[in-house]
């Protein structure tokens, strides 16, 4: 009997499922493990606890784990890499897959098969498999540097939105919802909070933005509108270089791949997704989005097994 840990490690939470050869045998989750997102300790705390929970549920020993897969932002960033290597490996016997956060995902809505997958939760990244099975990713650059959808950048669009409100003589709900969250008194102390060092997680402010544009407030509105097309110019890059693939690899121009999601901000904030489906179909009239969001463990999981 083999045993099968996978492991999709989040900038904000970590999910980790235990199976063998014919089912899942249990399924957890903890904080993040991602290195870029917590510190050493608090890391190797949720590790610790997830894989104490796992095999208290399954009576299953880390030791006979026969091959672990982990999924996750950052995979190419030797901070994140070299922890998670060096941590599983004390910790969890057997081989050792590490692969970007978008590939299991994409292996979650297609398993093996070509597609694109768009992945926005506190960060965002973007995957696509040709035909012939070759892969291509656009946009995991960081949130200083790319992002384009997700929570961390809603959360700090948000802000600079509200504050070119103010210089432009206008007002927004998202004021008042700021400084309650945040639990401060005025707009001057929002400019202190917000450029702070270590910087506040600006993706929290994700659920505030939602509930502003659902009362109508224009300026979340056009945040959310905003970040849905600066995805969307992404997924239409790496489209436009599958269709190039394809083209070369079975001259076929035609092709266009599916759509597939994951990811917080996919599944629960509407006005982004919306905006990027609208934005990709003026380029690609016939593509089809699948509904809801992919599960991405079970892609980790499908490299284990098959």
């Amino acid at each position: 009997m083999s045993f099968f840990l996978a492991v999709d490690a989040g900038g904000t939470k970590t999910d980790y499922l235990l199976a063998d050869d014919t089912q899942v045998l249990a399924r957890v989750r903890t904080g993040t493990i991602k290195r870029m997102r917590t510190n050493t300790g608090t890391a190797a705390t949720n590790l610790d606890s997830a894989l104490s929970q796992l095999s208290s549920m399954t009576g299953i020993s880390m030791s006979q784990v026969t091959r672990t897969c982990i999924g996750t932002a950052g995979e190419t960033v030797p901070l994140v890499t070299d922890w998670l290597r060096a941590s599983f490996k004390d910790r969890v016997a057997g081989e050792l897959m590490l692969l970007g956060d978008v590939e299991i995902a994409l292996d979650a809505a297609f398993p093996g098969q070509p597609g694109v997958l768009i992945v926005a939760g506190t960060g965002s990244n973007i995957a696509g498999r040709s035909p012939a099975g070759r892969l291509f990713g656009v946009g995991e650059w960081g949130p200083a540097l790319a992002d384009q959808g997700s929570g961390h950048k809603i959360g700090q669009e948000a802000l600079r939105a509200l504050f070119l409100a103010t210089d432009e003589g206008r007002t927004s709900l998202l004021l008042s919802a700021i400084l309650d969250f945040w639990q401060l008194e005025s707009q001057e102390q929002i400019i202190e909070y917000a450029n702070r060092l270590p910087a506040p997680d600006f993706s929290r402010l994700t659920a505030l933005v939602l509930d502003c544009a659902n009362q109508g407030d224009e300026v979340a509105q056009s945040v959310l509108h905003r970040e849905g097309e600066d995805l969307a110019y992404l997924v239409r890059l790496i489209m436009r270089r599958l269709q190039l693939e394809s083209a070369k690899e079975f001259k076929d121009k035609s092709w266009v791949p599916s759509l597939a999601f994951a990811g917080s901000i996919m599944g629960k904030v509407p006005p982004v997704r919306q905006a990027l489906i609208a934005a990709v179909q003026r380029e690609f009239p016939g593509v089809i989005a699948l509904d809801g969001v992919v599960d991405p463990i079970i892609g980790a999981l499908w490299p284990l097994m098959f």
